[in-house]
């Protein structure tokens, strides 16, 4: 699976996203529309986790989709 798949599907994944990371508002998953800088730039903002951290929960967390 490619993150093209997680934008084209991304009211699909937005449940599976608030479940992982719950500070996320409803707002910002509409903001965030599937794009993966989006997502990561919301997580270092709600939860102050450095890029590198970030990068790797989301790495993490797609992998879980395959």
């Amino acid at each position: 699976m490619d993150w093209n798949r997680v934008e084209g599907n991304w009211k699909q994944f937005k449940g599976n996203v608030k479940e992982k990371w719950g500070k996320l508002t409803d707002d910002d998953l509409d903001t965030i529309e599937g794009r993966r800088d989006q997502l990561e730039g919301k997580l270092q903002e709600r939860y102050g986790y450095a890029k590198d951290q970030v990068r790797k929960d989301v790495d993490d967390w797609f992998s879980t989709l395959k």
